[in-house]
Order: C-alpha cells, then sequence, then structure tokens
C-alpha cells in the first residue's frame, strides 16, 4: 500500500491511503490519524489500511478525492530517529570507526516533496543527495539482519542535502538542513521482484532544471538495509518510526532558483514514490 500524510496545520498532519497510480487518496481516520499511530500498532492497523487500499484501488472508497503532493509533508513528518549514511560511506564496509560517523538525531524538521530547500547562508554551496529510506518498526537490541529486515515497514525516496565550503572542488561539509522524502511511503509488497533481500533493483532518475541527469544506482551500498539496521540496534533498541536513509548519489552544487526532480519508475513507467520536487531558495 502506499501512505502520505497532509499539512493540517498539525505537527504530524493527516495520514492518507493513497491509490497505486497515485491518482487518488482517503483520509486513514477511521484507523489511525497519523502515520506514527500506525506504526506504533502496526499489526493491528495496517490491515485496516489495506483494506481502505484494497477498496481505493478498485473504486470502492465513498469518501476519496484526487491526490495532490504539493500538500504533502514527509510522509513521516516527525521521526524518533533519523540515521544517514552518507554517499562517501555506503561503498566502505563498516567498522566500529565508521559507524561512529553515522549522522543520527531525531528528525523534526523533515521537509516535504514539494516544500523549497531554504538557503540560509549563501556563502555554503548547497549540495543534493539522492537516495532511499526506510521506516522500521520495533527492533530489539542485537537483533539479525533477517530479523531487522522483518521489521522494515515502510520506504521512500530522500533529498538529504548539504551545505559546505568549497574547497578545490571537493566540499566540506558544515551543516546538514532538513531533510526531504518523498510524497508517499511504501509498503515493500508494492515492489514485486524489484525488492531483493534489503536492496531495491531500481534506478533513481536525477533531474536538474528540467534537464535529465541520468540514471543513479541506488545499492551502492557495501551492507543492505537490514546489515545497517542491525548494526545500529546492536547496543540498543530502535522504537517504531526510525527512519534510516542511505544517500546513493551526491549532484552538483546548486544556485539559488535551482530546481530538482527525485524519481523511481516501475519497469512499466509508472512513478512508484512521486517526485521530491524541490526549488533552492533564499527564505523572504
Amino acid at each position: 500500500m502506499k501512505l502520505a500524510s497532509y499539512k493540517d496545520g498539525s505537527r504530524d498532519g493527516q495520514l492518507l491511503v493513497v491509490s497505486r497510480d497515485l491518482g487518488m487518496a482517503h483520509y486513514a481516520t477511521g484507523a489511525a490519524h497519523t502515520l506514527q499511530q500506525a506504526l506504533d500498532d502496526w499489526n493491528f492497523i495496517a490491515p485496516q489500511l489495506q483494506d481502505l487500499y484494497v477498496a481505493l484501488n478498485q473504486g470502492r472508497a465513498r469518501h476519496a478525492f484526487p491526490f495532490e503532493p504539493g500538500r504533502c509533508m514527509a510522509p513521516l513528518p516527525r521521526a524518533y530517529q533519523w540515521v544517514a549514511v552518507d554517499a562517501e560511506l555506503i561503498e566502505q564496509t563498516p567498522t566500529d570507526g565508521s559507524l561512529s560517523r553515522l549522522r543520527q538525531g531525531s528528525g523534526d524538521a523533515f521537509l516535504g516533496p514539494c516544500d523549497d530547500m531554504p538557503w540560509h547562508d549563501p556563502a555554503l554551496a548547497a549540495e543534493w543527495s539522492a537516495g532511499l529510506a526506510v521506516v522500521s518498526g520495533d527492533l530489539p537490541a542485537q537483533s539479525s539482519p533477517e530479523q531487522a529486515l522483518d521489521a522494515i515497514r515502510l520506504l521512500m525516496l530522500v533529498n538529504d542535502w548539504c551545505l559546505s565550503v568549497p574547497t578545490e572542488g571537493v566540499g566540506t561539509a558544515q551543516a546538514w538542513p532538513a531533510t526531504a522524502f518523498s510524497p508517499v511511503a511504501i509498503t515493500l509488497d508494492e515492489l514485486g521482484t524489484a525488492w531483493q533481500r534489503g536492496r531495491l533493483k531500481l534506478p533513481l532518475q536525477l533531474t536538474l532544471n528540467g534537464q535529465p541527469l541520468g540514471l543513479s544506482e541506488p545499492n551502492r551500498s557495501a551492507l543492505h538495509f537490514g546489515q545497517w539496521l542491525s548494526l545500529l540496534c546492536r547496543h540498543r533498541p530502535l522504537g517504531a518510526g526510525t527512519v534510516l536513509g542511505c544517500a546513493a548519489s551526491r549532484s552538483p552544487a546548486l544556485d539559488e532558483g535551482d530546481q530538482v526532480r527525485i524519481e523511481i519508475r516501475s519497469p512499466e513507467g509508472h512513478s512508484l514514490f512521486g517526485a521530491i520536487t524541490q526549488a533552492l531558495a533564499l527564505p523572504a
């Protein structure tokens, strides 16, 4: 199924179920008001959301309405824990030292898929990194990679952009502003054979100012998502709603007004997550 959160003036938004073709949506109020509420009681609430998803796809949902990505927050607008594996780390075989370099913290300022990227300090170069993120359920400490794979509830696209000081063509990161996610988060069954043991076998499609930058492989990481999650819970449990992202592709620096687009399409050409479409903007 596909889930989204509409802006409604609250911090966590209003949970929606979205049709497979991203054309229609329905409020999930009868099952859960927010995605975090659904994640906290997933085994009970997810079947109710699935029933609504089936009805929506079959045209039987009585109060369905056209889906508008521009009204979306991040699918999970706030997360108890946000962990980012940066592009320069993902191809390395992790050690205790490299794991200490993961960016971990609460995700209390995620951006929606169509929100501007606020550029508060133009003296710093703005760079963007496209990738994938998973949302996990509860994971006990010392869970195995297989247990971690089973705990993955949802998959999203991520734009994990940074601000840096350019130094002879190589940026030195100075700040990590709010991260953006795709309009919808999807359950793994939506991917069929494209999801194989913690890896998605479909390319990222990247566009800058309407010009394609080509296709990017989202699975360059030395570890799959189950292995990363297992390492994260080696010494402590992970709570439902933990978000782990791998930024697989770092793209050129941006100028004010530049617009980026990140998307993944199915082999049949259908958008799976909707698109992240953002512009770099100076705050008013």
